[in-house]
């Protein structure tokens, strides 16, 4: 991925671009290895390359043949190879850039050319050919690319277009977030859907899917989408959290990357052979497409966590079961407090699940850029699409559960696609999520709700293999086989219960936050917020503490492209966006112990309670005895307004919690 940032409309380009480069310059972080920059006759597109595919030759903007169409991409076009070969009409392409098709594209198909494309995109193509000008801007179908497009009051019929907020407040007093899966045309000004898959549209209970699962395809699509996001031309790896969809993602990686590094020493013994005997005769044989990608002998997988929290003991467990080259790093609370500005800045919102789970990505993107990697796969959008976070056990039916489902991938760019998009990209690193895939969409939200529905506690179901029916059971179950001989995980990650990234890398690191902005926000600044916030008033200090932040870096027209996540009060959901605010959260690490007491004869069924499970199990129950024992000592012991246990021993104020810490 790259940033774009393009002027369209304006009487004079040779005087703006000055300007307009200085924007470009806010988001250099994007793409430091080229600048790039095209002044036409009403518009400028300026481009920060970070290059991945066509590392020599694909700097930007690109430009057709005749010099009348320019292009400015930020993103990558997975099937740029196939789509050359769709093309009806000879172009000479000047680069290996996977972008460029959209140039002949454009020529044959104009802006019907959207729905073809298969990847993560935000572009800007400029016709020259046409009087006035015109611009097509598309953005990819779920949003894992950003795009903003603003207005200036003080040039009526200009446009701007930009990856990232900031390239555009000097510029524009009115801002959106251009929505995904929509192309604008300048023509007529219009802007409208091309992306219209069939459960798009599946809100109401008319139009809930009833395909029953495919096991099989279900894995064969996950495993497609992960392999041709690993055309690279770079060093590549995986983030590691250890839970259960970037543990599948890291999994099916390996064993691609396996597949490359065969294909690679095959090329270089060719390579040997040829030397000694000369070239063999030409055959028939395409290019194989392995022999392409730049890997290192083995995966590399990265990890960040607290010291000792759930993610970093899980993630080792996965990196060791995969054999990949692992890398982990922790971080203190006080270090990720000294971050959220930072993080604030780059992420453009104010969200508070957004900016608590960002922070540790945003540290942990530094390390990996600081290696030498410019891309990594991650597990964004599983937990939308199967309905994975466990509030969604309180579904009241399978329509209600679908449609949460609906709802929630199509608002992925306001929270989970922005935070990977960012926190990555802040640093010049790149972030790919097959769980994204447009196939695997298909394949994934058209089975029936009631397939993915779960419940908890003494509800919970096993089924015949003596698996729980979990949060995601069906894609856990896709890949709880053994096609080559060898499990895609072992059943402690794949059968590990769901925790929010933000809770995984280290309880403490929401109590951090929570602290601070009790420490820095005083209880009258909070009651005032409605008056200061009239819509959509912060209600906790950590989110008065996170907005007040986002208020000193970008201006007023800058707080509409910011959606806050609200929990479903009307499911029963707590206030806090946290996992461990579901009461089912540490009611099932409970019921896993109680599954591991019941069945400590058996070593085969043992195998399915996972290690984790146990762990946070006994976890759970020392610090609560220890509460007991230290309230049973204690001098003074009181619960303050928020809730939270407080126990005062020799003038030393410490906070009890009694769950695992």
């Amino acid at each position: 991925m790259c940033g774009i940032v393009i002027a369209h409309g304006i009487d004079n380009p040779a005087a703006e671009r000055p300007k307009l480069l200085a924007c470009a310059k806010k988001i250099r972080h994007r793409g430091p290895d080229w600048s790039g920059c095209y002044s036409g006759k009403q518009t400028i597109l300026a481009h920060e390359r970070l290059a991945i595919v066509g590392v020599d030759t694909g700097a930007q903007p690109l430009v057709s043949n005749d010099g009348k169409l320019i292009l400015a991409v930020n993103g990558e076009i997975y099937n740029h190879i196939k789509l050359r070969g769709t093309l009806k009409q000879p172009y000479k392409f000047k680069t290996h850039s996977d972008c460029e098709v959209i140039i002949p594209l454009y020529q044959e198909l104009d802006k019907d050319l959207c729905p073809l494309l298969d990847g993560m995109f935000s572009f800007v193509l400029l016709d020259e050919s046409v009087s006035p000008p015109r611009i097509i801007a598309a953005r990819d179908p779920i949003g894992i690319t950003t795009l903003y497009q603003g207005w200036s009051s003080a040039r009526p019929g200009a446009t701007f277009f930009a990856s990232e907020l900031k390239a555009l407040t000097d510029l524009c007093d009115k801002i959106i977030s251009f929505p995904p899966g929509h192309v604008f045309d300048s023509r007529d000004g219009s802007t409208t859907r091309y992306f219209r898959p069939a459960w798009w549209d599946s809100e109401t209970a008319a139009r809930v899917p009833t395909a029953k699962v495919d096991l099989n395809l279900l894995r064969q699509t996950l495993e497609e989408a992960v392999r041709k996001r690993l055309m690279s031309e770079v060093p590549y790896g995986v983030l590691l959290s250890g839970g259960l969809d970037s543990s599948l993602i890291a999994s099916i990686a390996a064993r691609e990357t396996e597949k490359v590094a065969q294909a690679q020493a095959e090329a270089r013994r060719r390579k040997l052979q040829e030397a000694r005997s000369g070239p063999p005769t030409p055959g028939e044989d395409g290019v194989d497409e392995a022999q392409t990608i730049m890997a290192w002998p083995q995966l590399h997988s990265f990890s960040i966590g607290l010291e000792n929290s759930p993610d970093l003991l899980a993630a080792r467990k996965a990196a060791h079961y995969l054999g990949t080259v692992h890398h982990e790093y922790t971080f203190t609370v006080q270090e990720g407090l000294d971050a959220i500005p930072d993080v604030i800045y780059h992420l453009e919102t104010y969200d508070v699940t957004t900016v608590r789970a960002s922070t540790p990505m945003y540290l942990l993107s530094r390390k990996i850029k600081a290696m030498g990697v410019k891309m990594v796969l991650s597990g964004e959008g599983s937990d939308e699409i199967f309905g994975g976070y466990l509030y969604f056990h309180a579904a009241p039916d399978p329509e209600s559960f679908h449609i949460e489902c609906v709802q929630r991938v199509k608002n992925l760019h306001t929270s989970d696609c922005l935070r990977a998009n960012k926190s990555t990209m802040a640093w010049g690193l790149e972030a790919r999520v097959p769980f994204l895939d447009k196939a695997f969409l298909d394949v994934a939200m058209n089975i029936d709700p009631a397939e993915k529905m779960f419940s908890k506690g003494s509800a919970q179901e096993v089924d015949a293999d003596g698996c729980p029916k979990m949060e995601k059971y069906i894609l856990r179950k896709a890949f709880d086989c053994s096609p080559d001989g060898k499990p895609y995980l072992p059943r402690s990650i794949l059968w590990r219960q769901k925790e929010q990234f933000s809770d995984g890398v280290g309880y403490s690191w929401i109590d951090g936050i929570k602290d601070h902005a009790a420490s820095v926000v005083s209880d009258a600044a909070l009651a005032a917020a409605a008056q200061r916030w009239p819509d959509g008033a912060p209600d906790t200090k950590e989110a008065y503490f996170i907005r007040d932040a986002f208020d000193g870096m970008f201006p007023p027209a800058a707080a509409a492209t910011a959606v806050r996540w609200v929990p479903r009060a009307d499911w029963g959901c707590a206030s806090d966006p946290s996992g461990r605010s579901v009461s089912i959260h540490n009611a099932a690490y409970d019921a896993a112990a109680a599954r591991t007491r019941r069945t400590e004869t058996s070593a085969d069924r043992r195998e399915h309670v996972p290690q984790i499970a146990r762990t946070h199990a006994s976890m759970h129950a020392t610090t609560t005895e220890r509460v007991r024992q230290r309230r049973a000592r204690s001098t003074h012991a009181h619960t303050d307004a928020d809730g939270r246990d407080w126990l005062c021993i020799s003038n030393v104020r410490v906070q009890l919690h009694e769950r695992p810490v």
